[in-house]
C-alpha cells in the first residue's frame, strides 16, 4: 500500500472542474489517465517521462496520448504525500497554453489559501 494519494481540486464549494472535466472523456481516456494517477500513488515523486513532466512553479502535468490526442492534467505536490489534480485539458499545440496554466494557478492559489490553516504547504 502507498502513502501517496492523488486528489481531484474542489473549491470551497465542493465543485470540482477538473473532476467535471475528467467525467466527460470517453471511457479509453479516463482509463489511461486512471493508469497514471494509479502509478503517481504507487510510486510517488519516483513518476517521471513519459507519464509526468515538471512544467513552472510547483506546477507539473500528467501526460497521455489517447488516439493520437495529447491529454494533460496539471496538478502539484501538497504534504502529506497529496498529488492534487488542479486542471485538465486536450492540448493542441506544442506548448502548454498560457490560458491554461493561469486556470491551474488560479485553482492552486485557492486550494492553498483555503488551507492556509493546516501545517501542510506545498512541496518543489
Amino acid at each position: 500500500m502507498s502513502d501517496w494519494s492523488v486528489e481531484f481540486y474542489s473549491d470551497g464549494d465542493d465543485n470540482s472542474p477538473v473532476l467535471d472535466w475528467y467525467q466527460t472523456l470517453d471511457d479509453k481516456t479516463k482509463a489511461k489517465l486512471l493508469w497514471t494517477f494509479q502509478l503517481l500513488e504507487a510510486n510517488g515523486i519516483d513518476v517521471g517521462m513519459p507519464y509526468v513532466k515538471p512544467l513552472e512553479d510547483k506546477l507539473y502535468e500528467v501526460r497521455a496520448e489517447v488516439n493520437r490526442n495529447a491529454i494533460r492534467v496539471i496538478y502539484f505536490l501538497y504534504t502529506g504525500r497529496r498529488f492534487i489534480l488542479l486542471h485538465g485539458f486536450q492540448k493542441k499545440t506544442q506548448k502548454t497554453p498560457k490560458k491554461e496554466l493561469e486556470k491551474a494557478r488560479t485553482y492552486l492559489e485557492d486550494f492553498l489559501a483555503r488551507n492556509a490553516d493546516s501545517v501542510d504547504e506545498p512541496l518543489s
